[in-house]
């Protein structure tokens, strides 16, 4: 079964025409079988030169692995390409950017020096609040939009949607574009691409994770994507202040609701203590879901701001992507997560209020079927 759904007869006629920024020209195009319609895709990116690539704010490795992907495919075909993020990669990411292509927007990267810019392609993403203030600027504009996405949570960006929700990376739909329209991969392009699946599927354990992913896996690997050198990388390069504060941070999780809710808070002065930064916290939320017998948990992070960042987990069952759209954040039914003002305190009863809610409408668990993540 396929789903399309158009603003306009032909998505493809006129779509440089009467552009009106989010307002303007939206498609879904969506099928079973984790399969997207490509072809509207390919007339668009050959219509145009200049080509700004994005994603959201505090950029995960699927975020610049996708971008990475996507943008080899552009230079194949002869595209000027940008990538420009609201706010800068984590300093464990680097690596997977060994020309330096991903810019940050702000300082000299404006909207001014953007504006050459004819296409915008935003990946991992669509929200308007994930783009930050680059996604100011690109709301002033009339320049057509394509979005490359597998989040349930979605705003009207006014762009041509490309969509998967089921599909367990963007990085994943970065590569079976490439495949359609026959551009072949570079190793940077490889190695970015697996970068991506593996940590959006927790190395491969999460329930998205398919007989499909692992062929792409290995057809990344045949390009030259190297598991080992990736994964340490990614895994092994922790500081002893990020032991430190993982220590700290684990030793005030507590558990509520019978044993089924695990939840922990890092607090803006333990960084400052033990010389850790907002980065070192990956994936420390999927420590807490290691308990036995939670079915969901959650982290809430102080930021210098004094905003608490909280990321949300669920083995099955409970919808954390729809407690995270309650405080104008969203995700995955499984893996979600919202941006709250401060104070520490009010933050987390807030959420922690809204998690308890959430589990109370769940069936017992001893009645439930829900897989073990």
């Amino acid at each position: 079964m396929e789903w399309f759904q158009s603003t306009i007869e032909n998505p493809l006629q006129n779509f440089c025409g009467n552009f009106a920024g989010e307002a303007g020209l939206k498609v879904f195009i969506i099928r079973d079988m984790n399969t997207i319609d490509w072809k509207p895709i390919v007339p668009l990116i050959e219509s145009h030169q200049r080509i700004l690539v994005s994603s959201h704010v505090r950029p995960d490795a699927d975020a610049i692995g996708s971008a990475l992907g996507l943008a080899c495919l552009l230079k194949h075909l002869g595209k000027t390409v940008r990538i420009v993020n609201p706010s800068a990669p984590p300093a464990n990411l680097f690596w997977i950017d060994p020309e330096q292509m991903v810019e940050t927007f702000g300082g000299s990267v404006n909207g001014a020096s953007l504006a050459e810019t004819d296409l915008h392609i935003i990946v991992d993403t669509s929200a308007w609040q994930q783009l930050g203030e680059l996604g100011k600027w690109m709301r002033t504009t009339t320049i057509p939009r394509i979005v490359i996405d597998h989040h349930v949570s979605s705003d009207d960006l006014g762009a041509m949607e490309f969509k998967d929700t089921r599909s367990e990376a963007t990085g994943s739909l970065i590569f079976r574009l490439c495949e359609f329209m026959n551009v072949p991969l570079t190793q940077v392009a490889a190695t970015a691409l697996y970068a991506a699946i593996a940590t959006d599927t927790g190395w491969f354990r999460f329930p998205a994770t398919n007989a499909q992913t692992m062929q792409i896996a290995g057809s990344l690997m045949e390009r030259g994507a190297d598991p080992t050198d990736i994964y340490r990388h990614l895994y092994e390069q922790s500081t002893l202040a990020r032991l430190h504060l993982c220590g700290r941070v684990l030793g005030r999780a507590q558990l509520d609701a019978d044993g089924l809710l695990a939840s922990t808070v890092v607090k803006w002065s333990d960084f400052v203590e033990l010389g850790a930064v907002p980065a070192d916290t990956e994936d420390l939320v999927n420590e807490c879901l290691r308990i036995a017998g939670t079915r969901a948990a959650y982290i809430g992070v102080e930021q210098m701001n004094s905003q608490i960042k909280f990321s949300f987990r669920s083995r099955g069952g409970l919808n954390v992507a729809s407690i995270a759209e309650k405080f104008g954040g969203g995700g995955h039914k499984q893996a979600a997560g919202a941006t709250l003002p401060g104070p520490l305190d009010l933050a987390h009863a807030r959420v922690h209020a809204a998690m308890l809610e959430g589990l109370k409408a769940l069936p017992d668990p001893a009645s439930s079927t829900i897989p073990a993540s």
